[in-house]
């Protein structure tokens, strides 16, 4: 990994140590599709392909994220979108 994808990495995995417990909702993707949070994807793309590789299939996975949070908002859902460090906090119908 060279430098760029490791500070990259380091920088994603403070947010998951740090600021993800702490806010209180679940990658939407996530909790629409299983699998990885877009946090653990991004580290696996950015381990990968490097960060200049990374940029388009990381923005991929933001907008399916997008795409979840507004599956789950049809479910009376109500959480937040983890698109990249901006949470993008979403409630829907029946939720005050």
């Amino acid at each position: 990994m060279n430098r760029a994808a490791l500070v990259v990495d380091r920088l994603v995995a403070a947010y998951q140590v740090g600021l993800s417990p702490r806010k209180g909702w679940s990658c939407a993707h996530r909790v629409a599709h299983g699998g990885a949070s877009c946090s653990a994807a991004v580290r696996q793309l950015v381990a990968g392909r490097g960060v200049v590789r990374s940029v388009v299939p990381t923005v991929v996975r933001f907008a399916a994220c997008y795409q979840a949070a507004a599956l789950l908002a049809q479910a009376d859902v109500s959480g937040v979108c983890c698109c990249g460090g901006i949470p993008v906090p979403f409630r829907f119908r029946g939720r005050p």
